[in-house]
């Protein structure tokens, strides 16, 4: 395998790792929101639609 390849290859798997690691931030952090506003909500006793969450 030549070179240029090798860094082709080694970009590629670099990019995938940041790729995964971005979806599993972005999961985490709607999942906080969620938390966040259903804790908002109960504390001002207000009702929350299931668009709120989308």
């Amino acid at each position: 395998m030549g070179n240029a390849q090798q860094h082709a290859d080694w970009h590629n798997r670099l990019l995938q790792a940041a790729e995964k690691e971005l979806i599993k931030f972005e999961q985490q952090e709607s999942e906080f929101r969620k938390r966040d506003r259903e804790e908002r909500a109960a504390e001002l006793q207000l009702p929350l639609e299931q668009s709120d969450f989308e």
